[in-house]
């Protein structure tokens, strides 16, 4: 008698002991997918934009007016009209001092929900410089290098975004909008840099749109290995507004990279934009040590940074009114 309501005891205890992992077991899995759920919604793995950065660099140089770039262009037009984005060729002609002749360039401008009239933009360049300014010896100069981080990690950025866009349902257009001839550059003490974003905001002053943007964020040098940003003095001081959101969303997401205090005054893509009253900030990581050298590839560039970026951007999206 004593062993059969001991028997009984101990199936009743186990059958607890049972209960209660069922039970935090279901919670840990509940907490498990509520976490995978989040990050399924902002939709952007950094593992595949890494993949989307070998796959431009695949392709070799992409200097402006050469076949590497138009390869680039063609993949790109696919890519992003696959996820229903609007795609269209902004094409001009630039003339570089230490060139004689005149090269076609292209601004390439992907639209999501064109309808919209009030618009924020994300741009950075997409061309590759033609030489390798900073290799120590100057017989590298002119060695084809794929500026992984320096440009590409933007396009790779985007191309992973169009994943997200897709689910994403903001309050304004958004444009991704890629700069030709940032890095036309043949002969670093004389030739002219920006083409592609002085082009742009020109025309958008001269011949205004039915749209406005209101904001604007550019993305240089920004998915390096230990990448971190500091407020840029010319985003600082041309779209403080714009820079503060987006530094109080991260500081709210928990995301170190974007640190307090005092950047560098850059002259970069959004010095046109800021001009055309496009108030536009630059995330932008100076202190990559690869800038302008053979040894800029993808190996050098981290998901988790481009994942960091993502998380900002993506949430600054959903709250703009």
């Amino acid at each position: 008698m004593h062993n059969w309501k001991f028997a009984v005891l101990l199936a009743l205890t186990l059958g607890g002991a049972a209960t209660i992992f069922v039970f935090l077991n279901r919670n840990n899995q509940t907490e498990e997918n509520e976490l995978l759920a989040e990050t399924k919604t902002a939709g952007f793995d950094g593992d595949r934009a890494i993949q989307y950065l070998d796959l431009l660099c695949k392709i070799g140089p992409r200097i402006s007016g050469s076949d590497g770039m138009k390869a680039q262009q063609k993949l790109l037009k696919d890519h992003f009209e696959k996820f229903g984005a609007v795609v269209t060729f902004q094409k001009f002609d630039a003339s570089q001092r230490s060139k004689v002749e005149k090269v076609e360039m292209t601004n390439m401008i992907i639209s999501w929900h064109p309808e919209m009239k009030k618009r924020i933009l994300i741009c950075g360049h997409y061309d590759t410089r033609p030489i390798a300014d900073q290799e120590p010896k100057k017989r590298d100069w002119y060695k084809p290098f794929v500026s992984a981080n320096d440009g590409t990690s933007t396009v790779a950025f985007m191309m992973e975004m169009a994943h997200s866009m897709k689910d994403l349902k903001p309050n304004v257009g958004v444009d991704f909008i890629l700069f030709d001839g940032e890095e036309y550059i043949h002969n670093p003490v004389i030739d002219n840099y920006f083409f592609g974003s002085e082009y742009f905001a020109n025309d958008y002053t001269k011949n205004p749109p039915k749209h406005v943007y209101v904001a604007g964020v550019l993305l240089d040098l920004f998915a390096a290995n230990g990448a971190t940003f500091r407020p840029e003095q010319n985003s600082k001081f041309l779209a403080g507004k714009v820079l503060e959101d987006l530094w109080n969303i991260a500081a709210e997401l928990k995301i170190p990279r974007f640190e307090d205090g005092k950047g560098d005054n850059v002259s970069d893509d959004h010095i046109a934009l800021n001009r055309a009253k496009i108030p536009t900030v630059d995330i932008i990581d100076l202190q990559y040590e690869h800038w302008h050298r053979l040894s800029d590839t993808p190996d050098k560039c981290s998901p988790s940074a481009m994942t960091d970026v993502a998380k900002v951007i993506i949430e600054w999206l959903k709250r703009l009114k």
